[in-house]
């Protein structure tokens, strides 16, 4: 498969919308038209009846560009994927930025903890790609704000690490109006949730994770099951098959809710990883996944994903 390239074009009209927002200040984005394309992926999320796989594309594109980057996401909206999971800290002035780690030594060419600097120092430093090398042109931590108004109308964003964050996260949203566009997961019990979300007239899109072989996992998962509402989705991790994990799908699917499985490592998912279907076979790994009723599924590989699914008339 051919390596996409992230087009200079593409990279100036990012570069330019993120300084147009910056230029407006607090005030309400553009109106956009009814039907877009997050749209359409929503249509498909809030539909347990859908065979629609809702692709997600970890940390972006991180294998051709710097994880958590803007060009990161810009590539993978190309693709076509459907959600974005991006990860988020918080820097010692209260700004929230895009970064898996708490330091900036893997990513950057700097050293040290978010939560010590400030948004101005960071800036200081150059991302890095996945592969430590410096990527060619000057790229820096993005905030939260940058991606989610390059999200905004285009794909879904699924924010990892944000539950901590959730109210700071939430008043961004609101105020971008991408509210409805926003995933957080976690592994919270069912009564901190919804005391959560109650703190609040709107709210983004919460889903549990759920490890049926964890012993402290068994009771939340049952109280999340009976909760008189559906839950939107359920991440179900597991290193072996069982007949437990796959009671456990069983339930999630039955119960009305979409089943979102990682294809990232082995250990989430039982051998059935992307390094695995990319050396072998997609269909010995994602036909199965598919087949398991899986209908939201989080890969290193989008396009490789993506292609496969178009093949079986399960993506557009």
């Amino acid at each position: 498969m051919k390596t996409k390239l992230f087009p200079l074009s593409a990279l100036i009209a990012t570069l330019l919308l993120v300084f147009m927002a910056g230029c407006s200040g607090n005030s309400a984005p553009a109106a956009h038209s009814d039907e877009n394309r997050a749209e359409m992926i929503l249509k498909h999320l809030h539909n347990p009846a859908s065979d629609y796989v809702i692709v997600i594309s970890h940390r972006g594109d991180w294998r051709n560009y710097p994880e958590n980057s803007i060009p990161a996401i810009e590539s993978v909206i190309e693709m076509g994927a459907d959600m974005v999971e991006i990860d988020i800290a918080m820097t010692k002035d209260s700004v929230l930025v895009l970064s898996h780690d708490r330091t900036i030594d893997r990513c950057t060419t700097g050293k040290g903890r978010i939560i010590d600097m400030t948004y101005d120092s960071l800036q200081t430093f150059d991302l890095e790609s996945a592969h430590g090398g410096h990527f060619g042109y000057v790229l820096k931590i993005p905030t939260l704000r940058e991606a989610l108004l390059v999200c905004k109308d285009r794909i879904l964003v699924n924010i990892d690490k944000g539950y901590d964050y959730y109210d700071e996260v939430l008043a961004l949203t609101e105020e971008l109006g991408v509210t409805h566009q926003v995933l957080i997961k976690g592994g919270k019990p069912l009564a901190e949730v919804e005391a959560k979300l109650a703190e609040h007239e709107n709210n983004l899109l919460y889903m549990p994770i759920i490890t049926p072989a964890n012993e402290a996992h068994k009771p939340m998962f049952e109280e999340f099951i009976a909760a008189e509402k559906p839950q939107l989705a359920y991440e179900i991790c597991w290193s072996k098959l069982t007949p437990e994990v796959e009671s456990a799908m069983e339930r999630v699917l039955k119960s009305g809710s979409k089943l979102w499985v990682n294809t990232l490592w082995n250990s989430l998912n039982g051998g059935l990883s992307d390094d695995v279907a990319w050396m072998t076979s997609a269909d010995e790994v994602y036909g199965k996944l598919v087949d398991m009723g899986a209908r939201m599924i989080q890969t290193d590989r989008p396009e490789f994903m993506i292609e496969y699914l178009r093949g079986r008339g399960m993506h557009d």
